[in-house]
């Protein structure tokens, strides 16, 4: 189901601030974040070893965490530092997770394999923009983080779903193109002098709706994607592009759920940073009112049984989709069957 050796998005770092936490569940596996006094970030299991409570409903403070249930405190290197009843032994240790703080988010890994820095994705794009015209959220939804990959991977469906502001029928339209290097996945779909989704058109400004028109997703595991949409007036795509890049990153909490988290950039908001929360409004009509409550009666509908027994009628639209369910599947089995 999950796979471990890799980096996960686990949060956005904003929403840890110095001597605080939040507890979090990652691939099914209860994490606590705390940034220390320094400001650096630490993770560690969401457990007390004494009566296995969630440590986040404690306190954090002088870079240490007090279990709110028998008072053991535990430095953020995960030792117990205090036994109010007791002797400090060894089995009062609580076990830690690697974890970087990169573009703007909080990166963690599961893994047994060393953890490397290197294989974060790069998300520079965020760093590059100005904090004000960031346009970054979270969503949770109850659903399958499988499946919400799936509807990145395959934006076709933005022409029924979203049929107000991205339909009009250009995303089937256009011409796709799927690729794999390595265990990343890219499809990109584009189309010249047609007409533009309504949202397009207008941030574009064209009178007759018509331009030309890029978007490209890569995938990385496990549910990591970057989107870049392009925009032109016909046959200025290589002189005068309006250009946005969007991370769409799917962390499973558990087998049914997932955390949602997107960060969308773009010359339109780097040129007028007030527009920000009206993007984000319009981004949240989409995700949170749209595709989350598609994609959770989807997950309903398959019960927890597995998606390919199912038997699901495959349409050339699903490509993408369907190279990255058998590249992320293939990577789990790897993982699984590697002997210690």
């Amino acid at each position: 189901m999950f796979l471990r050796n890799c980096w996960y998005l686990a949060g956005w770092a904003d929403e840890v601030r110095p001597e605080a936490m939040i507890g979090r569940q990652i691939a099914g596996q209860h994490v606590l974040l705390a940034r220390a006094r320094d400001g650096m970030i630490h993770a560690m299991a969401d457990t007390c070893p004494h009566r296995l409570v969630p440590l986040s409903m404690g306190q954090c403070a002088d870079d240490s965490i007090r279990c709110a249930y028998h008072g053991l405190r535990f430095a953020l290197n995960g030792v117990c530092v205090e036994n109010p009843h007791g002797p400090v032994s060894r089995a009062l240790s609580v076990g830690t997770f690697a974890c970087e703080e990169r573009h703007a988010a909080i990166w963690l890994w599961l893994g047994d394999e060393t953890a490397d820095p290197a294989l974060i994705p790069d998300y520079g794009f965020i760093d590059r923009t100005p904090v004000e015209a960031r346009v970054k959220g979270y969503l949770h939804s109850n659903a399958d983080y499988r499946l919400m990959v799936d509807n990145i991977m395959d934006l076709t469906h933005a022409d029924y779903l979203h049929a107000t502001l991205l339909g009009g029928g250009i995303n089937t339209r256009a011409r796709a193109s799927v690729q794999q290097d390595g265990d990343a996945i890219t499809i990109s779909w584009t189309a010249n002098d047609d007409k533009l989704a309504p949202l397009h058109a207008q941030a574009l400004g064209v009178a007759d709706g018509k331009g030309d028109f890029y978007n490209n997703i890569l995938w990385q595991a496990p549910g990591n994607m970057v989107q870049r949409i392009m925009l032109a007036r016909p046959g200025e795509m290589a002189t005068a592009p309006m250009d946005s890049m969007t991370c769409h990153v799917m962390t499973p909490e558990t087998a049914t759920t997932t955390h949602y988290f997107f960060c969308h950039t773009s010359d339109a908001v780097s040129a007028d940073p007030a527009i920000a929360p009206v993007v984000l409004q319009g981004l949240n009509q989409a995700f949170a009112f749209e595709d989350k409550p598609m994609l959770e009666a989807q997950s309903r509908r398959i019960g927890g049984r597995d998606f390919w027994e199912q038997g699901p009628a495959m349409l050339p639209s699903d490509k993408g989709a369907v190279m990255v369910r058998r590249a992320l599947d293939r990577m789990i089995e790897q993982e699984r069957t590697v002997k210690p």
